[in-house]
């Protein structure tokens, strides 16, 4: 059998490129003070995506965009309080929790002049539930029977069974009624010319710049910083660049990149908790990986807490289930996996995986390898699926990592693993773990459970979770959960992550972070609040 190859060593050649880059730029450090009122971010993602419709600003955090409630954080280390932000007051379910009513304030207007009512909140939910829309967060609302105005200013969602989170389902974004336009979401003129009730209207957009200014119809406190400009910058290295340069005013970085900043004066590195995983799908349509034996072995085989020191430079906690100890009571300490090689080693030889002659087990003719993709573009991704390829190599099991587009990894998704990130709804635990555990049904979208796995159990205890009236059944289903998830596990996970930003000092009191989804860039981090910054 090989030796074992430390994955410190093994990511030096993958992080070198990243870290030659960000310390030898010839640039001004930034040493911007004071409050201005004028913010430059730069993002990695593109621009021109701005429809609620669509999922955009789903969770109650963006610069256009309002939702019936939004989050209130007391710092990113516990779950955030849903509180109303067009709701006049929280919503009100019946007995059974299969109907919420929702009151709205009246005197809420849109950035276009016209005035908030109920008709907005039931066009722009029935919108994401119409497949003619082809909405990519229409799963994430398959409760809702039906969206209709009691009045001017009332709601009625009924849902097609009880259901206890349905406050976290009502932190999406609302548009006018009249914006809403048959035809496939992503082709609305909504992406590029959103209209919305928050802080700030889009003023300006190009492909690489969007400028947002306050918004003057807003029916909050106005805005301190008044104009926000994100550029769209998807290479990490000139982020960093353009970051030492004093050009810009803060951005979302790699960790290991990040960490670079921390003695350059004028900026600050701000690590933001999370209840993003990240780990890799197992295909289910592949022999060695079909095994649950070997997928056993692949969990016992991962020093995750290694990969949190060596690849994310400390910013994060080992993930052993999608579950973090954010949820309180309903995470279960005891399911994890403990790191032993031997054992795992063990467990493939009682198997029947023998080693080959290049050191690489078989069975049956049955080869102990596949392929690991991981999103081309994203180079945490890459260095993850790095350090997990040499974890596997001493004991016996061939990884092959392979960029790819997202097109080419969902084609494969049953014979090839992804490195993924998930916990894109973070704010209830059922939208934690639902669509990554339960099992894959006809309209299943490709990244949820993309491995394709039925674990015994689950899907009945995730069904109990998620229509219990009761708390402490609710704790004890998601146990179970995690306990059924460990005994046969169809993933690796490896990390809750914290997302890692640069910005420059300042003299604004920001107010408290907030603990972040899997999506992130400009729109979260010290950011997330920004019209609510005071001098």
């Amino acid at each position: 059998m090989n030796g074992t190859v430390p994955t410190r060593a093994l990511l030096a050649t993958a992080l070198a490129p990243t870290l030659l880059l960000t310390a030898c730029t010839d640039s001004t450090e930034a040493d911007a003070t004071g409050t201005p009122t004028r913010i430059v971010l730069a993002d990695a993602q593109p621009l021109g995506e701005f429809d609620p419709v669509n999922g955009y600003g789903e969770l109650g955090v963006s610069p256009i965009f309002e939702g019936l409630l939004r989050p209130e954080s007391s710092g990113d280390d516990a779950l955030p309080e849903l509180v109303p932000a067009l709701a006049a007051s929280a919503p009100e379910p019946n007995e059974d929790n299969t109907v919420w009513d929702v009151e709205l304030r009246t005197d809420v207007t849109f950035s276009d002049g016209s005035a908030l009512d109920a008709d907005d909140v039931v066009a722009t939910y029935s919108a994401v539930l119409d497949p003619d829309t082809a909405s990519e967060v229409a799963g994430s609302y398959s409760m809702i029977e039906s969206v209709t105005a009691v009045d001017d200013h009332t709601v009625r969602f009924t849902l097609n069974y009880p259901y206890y989170a349905m406050p976290a389902r009502l932190t999406l974004g609302v548009t006018p009624s009249e914006e809403i336009t048959p035809g496939p979401a992503a082709d609305s003129r909504r992406n590029r010319a959103p209209v919305g009730t928050g802080p700030y209207v889009l003023s300006d957009l190009s492909a690489d710049q969007a400028v947002f200014e306050a918004n003057p119809e807003y029916h909050g406190t106005a805005p301190e910083v008044t104009e926000l400009v994100i550029l769209s910058v998807p290479d990490d290295n000139t982020r960093a660049q353009r970051m030492r340069a004093g050009n810009i005013d803060g951005t979302v970085l790699p960790p290991v990149t990040a960490e670079t900043f921390a003695h350059v004066d004028g900026s600050e590195v701000l690590p933001v908790r999370t209840a993003e995983w990240r780990g890799l799908s197992l295909p289910s349509d592949h022999p060695f990986t079909a095994d649950p034996d070997a997928r056993l072995a692949m969990n016992l085989g991962v020093d995750r807490d290694g990969i949190v020191e060596n690849v994310l430079a400390g910013h994060g906690r080992p993930a052993h289930t999608p579950v973090p100890d954010v949820y309180g009571e309903a995470h279960d300490p005891e399911a994890v996996f403990a790191y032993d090689p031997d054992a795992a080693a063990e467990l493939l030889d009682e198997a029947g995986w023998e080693e080959g002659p290049d050191g690489v087990r078989v069975r049956d003719g049955d080869r102990a390898e596949f392929t690991l993709y991981y999103l081309a573009s994203d180079h945490l991704r890459r260095d993850l699926a790095t350090a997990f390829a040499a974890e596997m190599e001493p004991l016996g099991i061939e990884v092959y990592i392979q960029g790819a587009s997202w097109d080419e990894m969902g084609e494969n998704s049953t014979q090839a693993g992804i490195l993924l990130g998930g916990g894109d709804k973070p704010y209830d635990l059922d939208t934690q773990v639902y669509a990554t555990l339960h099992t894959r049904e006809a309209d299943t979208p490709t990244y949820e459970n993309p491995g394709d796995f039925a674990i015994p159990g689950v899907d009945e205890d995730l069904e109990e979770a998620r229509r219990s009236l009761v708390p402490d059944e609710r704790v004890e289903a998601y146990h179970r959960v995690q306990r059924s998830y460990v005994e046969n596990p169809t993933y690796v996970f490896m990390a809750f992550v914290d997302h890692t930003y640069v910005a420059a000092e300042d003299d604004w009191d920001r107010g408290p972070l907030v603990l972040e989804p899997h999506a992130h860039g400009v729109s979260w981090g010290p950011w997330w609040n920004l019209a609510e910054w005071r001098r």
